[in-house]
């Protein structure tokens, strides 16, 4: 049995490296896993996604609509353009705090990400809301999103692995000065 999962945000969240720990922990427990990333304008705040596929059967990092089992949303709007593959009675786990995107502000468009999280509310089967700007202005840091959102997807119980495997490889992926604080948000009370 496998676990699909779709990560999803704009440049500079995280996603990347929250893809990474997944994969690495997997390695670390001798679980099956493959990914695939696409970086669009990553660093002028483009979309970024990663397929995530972890355990027995898998065969390429990539699967089709309607075969996530979850579906991580760094970013309303990026979880609403990766909504399509979620499969049905799968989980959506949601950042409230919308970033607008460079088109929208080139144009003055108005763009609060409300009827995003009123769209996935109404078509996800379940789907758990985190309000990430609180989460890191109590932490401290506005760098340790990507650790809030894994750190809610391990609550959910859908990931194969627990908070403290998690937690092992974070230790041994990032840097010493940022592991208290990354541990912090990893914990953060749900």
């Amino acid at each position: 049995m496998s676990t699909n999962i779709m990560i999803c945000g704009v440049g500079g969240q995280g996603i990347v490296l929250t893809s990474k720990l997944i994969a690495a922990t997997a390695v670390s427990h001798d679980v099956p896993v493959m990914s695939a990333e696409t970086i669009g304008m990553a660093q002028k705040g483009g979309s970024v996604f990663s397929f995530l596929r972890v355990g027995e059967g898998i065969n390429c990092p990539m699967f089709g609509e309607g075969e996530a089992d979850i579906l991580i949303g760094f970013e309303p709007a990026e979880a609403v353009r990766m909504f399509p593959y979620l499969k049905k009675g799968g989980t959506a786990i949601v950042n409230t705090h919308p970033i607008m995107p460079v088109t929208a502000a080139l144009t003055g468009s108005d763009y609060d990400g409300r009827n995003m999280l009123e769209y996935i509310e109404r078509n996800a089967e379940k789907s758990v809301f985190i309000d990430g700007d609180k989460a890191c202005t109590e932490i401290g840091s506005p760098k340790v999103l990507n650790m809030v959102m894994l750190g809610a997807a391990v609550a959910s119980g859908l990931l194969p692995f627990t908070l403290e495997e998690i937690e092992q490889t974070m230790k041994a992926t990032v840097k010493p000065q940022f592991v208290e604080l990354n541990s912090k948000a990893l914990r953060y009370p749900r």
